[in-house]
């Protein structure tokens, strides 16, 4: 079995809301492939995500991105990761196909043959000249995988993939991840509160039930 390289690495991090500690001292590596974070509701899947991601300051602990530092490099560290809250308002007044455009500038390797097809593939195409508020949970969380699908990220976080998704989109998803599952230098990072059949792992982050 060929081992997978390296491509985030995580060292004695540590992160606690008020009167809730979540990590401490926790170590890991993501390697290329698919890596789950499996655990229970306020298990942490979602803060250690967002801690992945750059956008939640931990309190202690050092992130890598193939040698490129979340302290000492921040803005480097975040242009090799792909991250969208689901639950975010910030593109509401933008289409989708403006809030596409718009990521060519962060993520220069986005793939706009493949777009086309996650757009066709994801039933957005009605949906592409609507602004962001318009559209069903469902929809929104389709655009944001989208994003992510052609984005050519290192480092790719996806906060519960299949919620809000119907049976057709969530048999598409499964599909692109099994596929990017094979990607030699991306890692594609999911949380769920259960371990999908049926996709082939690099990982496995338990943070219990």
């Amino acid at each position: 079995m060929i081992k997978k390289p390296i491509l985030l690495q995580v060292t004695e991090l540590s992160f606690a809301y008020p009167g809730k500690a979540l990590f401490s001292n926790w170590s890991g590596e993501i390697t290329a492939g698919l890596t789950l974070i499996y655990g229970g509701d306020g298990r942490g899947k979602s803060s250690l995500l967002q801690l992945l991601a750059g956008v939640l300051p931990a309190q202690k602990g050092q992130l890598q991105i193939q040698g490129i530092s979340l302290h000492a490099q921040p803005d480097a560290y975040r242009s090799q990761v792909f991250w969208v809250d689901p639950a975010t308002e910030a593109y509401d007044q933008i289409t989708v196909l403006e809030y596409f455009s718009y990521l060519h500038k962060p993520y220069p390797l986005f793939d706009e043959t493949l777009l086309e097809n996650l757009i066709e593939g994801l039933a957005l195409t009605p949906h592409v000249n609507k602004q962001l508020f318009m559209l069903s949970t469902g929809s929104k969380r389709k655009v944001w995988l989208a994003a992510a699908f052609a984005a050519g990220a290192t480092i790719n976080l996806l906060d519960d993939p299949f919620a809000a998704l119907d049976k057709t989109s969530i048999n598409f998803v499964m599909k692109m991840l099994n596929q990017f599952a094979q990607h030699p230098s991306q890692a594609w990072v999911i949380s769920m509160y259960q371990i999908p059949q049926g996709m082939p792992l690099a990982g496995l982050i338990d943070l219990g039930d």
